[in-house]
Formats: structure tokens, sequence, C-alpha cells
């Protein structure tokens, strides 16, 4: 009898990395996660400590490979997943120079702005499938170019917070096409560093690092690691790609009218494509997922962030409550808000508290509640906020429907497939069924497909249909869509309306906090 064979993806998430130790099957052996902050001392500013991070990666793999108990020998790879748009600056050494710069962060709007009126932006979209955002590291080195001309000139290297690992583990700084097409400094058609967005930007091609395929893997782990980890040294460590094109790859969204949702930290909607195609209007994302392969799409800001703010924010006695029980805070909040009406008795709430991308593509957009009144309480202000992230997804979808019509099928992902609340208001708001894999992780287990694949293990991505299987549907309810399609309408309008006085606001908020490196 053959020994069975194994595989690890990780995921380098926003709020947390995961590892999940998969049979080659493709079933779950061990999992094990490692949360660390997102410091926001300002409204523009999100950024995190890359050392947390590369800790947290270490943390993950080893407590998940102590957890499984498998043969180290039997373990064919490790693949990454990663968030991103994120920017590091580091010195000759590899130290950073500044935190590591999310994709949240909105320092670098003015920039953003500039790019998008003065130096040609929407070309350079067209050429790099990045909408211009101050998300993208476009914005983010051109900011610090202009405001911070001492780290510009310290810098040796600018890379992503998966670069940051890669580095540290073997001493190489490579980025894979996938992590490079959401740079916004990536020409799609010819696969490498574009020109004109390296002069927009500031920089030169020394300055990033060596760009590789998203199969692309290295071993020879150094052994102090291959220790800690409990691996052996020459284990396989693929690079792998972003994400959000592993998610749908992990949730089998791979064919055409297949579309995948996922809600995170953030949250996003997918499509693949065996080419690249950007909008015409700059609404839509477009990154590789390998060569042959591309992901369009809409990525939000505000996904399960949201629901983090609000138990921190509004949830002090469930989380009180949840510590007594010996259960997740969420669940009761969940639960608080199941009692509510579908529509929340005539509360919105427009979930733009770290700005917006898809489908508002404004850095200045703010939070906000409409239609409170007496009758109102905390769990219509929960449920309100839970529909409101649905709200905002589901116009991005109208968007991308212009492009490749609306989907003939929904694969529903990430940490708000827990609740089954969520999962029902997606369907009833969509109108749509909403299927959700058995692993709610589709980046890790898209990222495991990805690294067998890329160390000849499998022959084909396809295998991932035989391994997702679909443990909850959803089916729309008519009485619930009624009200939603009622709402949601006004739900889109609102946002439009308030455009100049999400800049008035912003410029408020500048000008009374303080914001800085």
């Amino acid at each position: 009898m053959m020994n069975t064979k194994y595989v690890i993806g990780v995921d380098i998430g926003t709020t947390s990395t995961k590892s999940v130790l998969f049979t080659k099957e493709g079933r779950i052996i061990s999992t094990h996660g490692v949360e660390y902050p997102l410091y926001s001392p300002t409204p523009e500013t999100a950024e995190q400590d890359p050392d947390l991070i590369f800790t947290a990666v270490i943390e993950s793999i080893k407590e998940t490979m102590q957890k499984g108990k498998i043969p180290v020998e039997d373990l064919l790879c490790v693949s990454f997943s990663s968030a991103m748009h994120s920017l590091i600056a580091v010195d000759r050494n590899g130290h950073p120079l500044t935190q590591c710069i999310t994709w949240a962060d909105n320092r670098s709007s003015e920039w953003a702005k500039k790019i998008s009126e003065e130096m040609d932006g929407h070309s350079l979209y067209l050429r790099t499938g990045t909408p211009i955002h101050p998300m993208s590291p476009l914005a983010k080195l051109t900011w610090i170019k202009h405001e911070f001309p001492v780290i510009a000139a310290s810098a040796y290297k600018f890379i992503s917070i998966k670069e940051y690992v890669f580095y540290k583990l073997f001493g190489r700084y490579v980025i894979d096409y996938s992590i490079a097409s959401a740079t916004g400094l990536f020409n799609l058609k010819d696969l490498d560093w574009d020109k004109g967005a390296l002069e927009v930007a500031g920089v030169t091609r020394d300055k990033l690092s060596e760009l590789v395929p998203t199969t692309y893997h290295l071993s020879g782990l150094a052994e102090v690691f291959a220790n800690e980890l409990g691996i052996m040294k020459n284990t396989p460590f693929v690079v792998g790609a972003s994400d959000g094109v592993l998610s749908n790859l992990g949730v089998n969204a791979i064919k055409p009218g297949v579309v995948a949702v996922t809600i995170g930290t953030s949250g996003a909607i997918r499509a693949v494509t065996n080419k690249p195609v950007t909008d015409p209007k700059g609404r839509i994302f477009c990154y590789a997922l390998t060569e042959d392969l591309w992901v369009i799409g809409g990525a939000v800001n505000n996904g399960g962030m949201i629901f983090r703010w609000a138990r921190d924010q509004l949830g002090a006695s469930e989380i009180e409550a949840a510590k007594r029980l010996g259960i997740d805070s969420y669940e009761l909040l969940t639960e608080l808000a199941s009692k509510v009406n579908p529509g929340s008795d005539g509360l919105l709430f427009h979930p733009y508290l770290a700005g917006e991308r898809a489908p508002l593509w404004d850095a200045n957009a703010r939070g906000s509640y409409f239609g409170l009144s007496l009758h109102h309480k905390r769990e219509h202000m929960i449920r309100a906020l839970l529909e409101g992230v649905i709200f905002n997804l589901y116009t991005v979808q109208l968007a991308l429907a212009e492009l490749i019509g609306k989907p003939e099928q929904i694969h529903a992902t990430g940490g708000f497939a827990r609740s089954g609340l969520w999962r029902q208001m997606m369907a009833d708001i969509f109108n749509q069924e909403v299927s959700v894999p058995e692993s709610i992780e589709s980046s890790c287990l898209g990222a495991a497909i990805l690294g067998m694949y890329g160390i000849g293990e499998i022959d084909s991505l396809d295998v991932v249909s035989k391994m997702v299987g679909g443990s909850h549907r959803h089916m729309p309810i008519h009485e619930n869509v009624e009200v939603y399609s009622e709402l949601s309408p006004i739900f889109i309008r609102i946002s439009r309306m308030l455009k100049d006085e999400y800049q008035n606001i912003t410029d408020f908020q500048k000008k009374h906090i303080k914001i800085g490196m």
C-alpha cells in the first residue's frame, strides 16, 4: 500500500496567517492560524509589523505539522497564498525601513488622484490591470518618493510581505506574476515590469524583486528553520499566488460562468478568463493565476473587518458572554442580528470604514448609517452592518456582469461562510443560489493545488473539481428578495450622492488628525 502524500497551503492574510495540511487528495489533516494586529492610528493608516507576520508564518506551519503528526518525508511541498498590494521598504541587509503598508492604507490617496488625472493613469491601468487607487504599490511608491525622499533614497528594495517571508527563509528576492500583477507596475501583455509605471513610481527595476511564475519553487531551507518547522530542508517552497486568485481555484471557480465571492478581511467577486481583460471604464482588476489563466473582478476594502469592528465597538457584552460560555463572540452577535427582519426595518449601513475600492474606487469614502430612527436598536445596527457588506458586493457584481454577463453559478467562501445568516443574506440580496464548499479556507486549498502543479505532482488544476464538495446551498427566499430589491437601489444612490461629502469629511479628518509615516 502506497504511503499518503501531503501538502501545506499557507495563506498570509491581513489579520492572520493560516496553514492547512492537506492530503494529496484534498482532505484536511490539521490547521493552525495566528492573528496579528493592524495598526490604524489615523483614518488613513493601515500597516503591520512585518516581523510579527513572519513569526506567524513560522508558528502556523510548525503547529500544523505538529498537529498533523505525519512522516516529514511525505510532505510534498509548502505553497503560499498572500494578501495583495502590501509594500515594505528594506535596506541592503533586508531590514525594514517601514512597516508593512497594507492594501487598506489610504495615505497615498492624493498621489493616486494625481496619477489618475495628470499622469495618464487610465493608460497605466489598461496595461497593468490594477485600478489607480491608494491600495496599489504604484501609488504608495509615488507617495513615498515625494513625501519621504530619505526613505526612498535609502531603500535597497521595495517588496511585499510574501517577498519578505521568502527573503527571510531563502535569502532571495522573488515575486510571482500574481502578486506583481496587483502592484500597478506589471505589464500584463509582456509579463514584465512596465517601463511607464516605473517612471511614474520613481523606481528602477533593480529596486524590485525577480519576477517568477506562480509555480516557481525554492528549496534548501536553512537548517535552523527546517528544524523549527519540523520539515526536511529540501522540501520545496512554492512561491504561489495571491489570495484572491487562489480562492477562485480553491472553490473550483475556474470555468466560464462560475463566479467566486469571497468575504475575508476584505471581499471580492472574481471570474477566470484565458487572457488578460481590462475594463474601458476602469472598474475591475485583472490579476494572474498562471501565464494562461487570469482572474478579473472587483475587490472591496470592507468585508469581515467590518464585523470585527462591530464586535469590538458594539459587542462588549457578547465578548464577555462568549468568554464565559467558551464560544465564539461572533456567534452571539449573529444570533442577535437574526432576530431582526431582513432589511433591518429600513436601516442601511454603508461599510466604507477603510475607504473603498470597487465599486466606488474612492479612498475618501466613509461609513454611515442611513434611516436610523428611534425604533432601531443595537441588533438592527448589527444586522444592517452585515447586510451592508453584501449590498456593496452586489453592486460590484452588477459592474462585472456588464463585461461577462450574469453568472451561472456563485461559489462563496471566506470567513463569512461560517455564518448561515450571512450566507442566506447573500442568496437573498443577489437573488441567486449560493453554494459554499466544504473548506472555507479556499486560498489555502488553492495554494496547495497550485503547489502540487508547480512541482509536477499533478498535471492539471482541474483536479480541484474532485476535492471541493458543496457543504451548504442557499436558495433565495422570495419574501426577502422583495425587501432587498427595494433597498438596494437606495443603497447605491446614497453612496453616489455623497461623493463630494466624502471628500469634505476626509479633508476635515486630515486637518484635525495628524497623519504621518
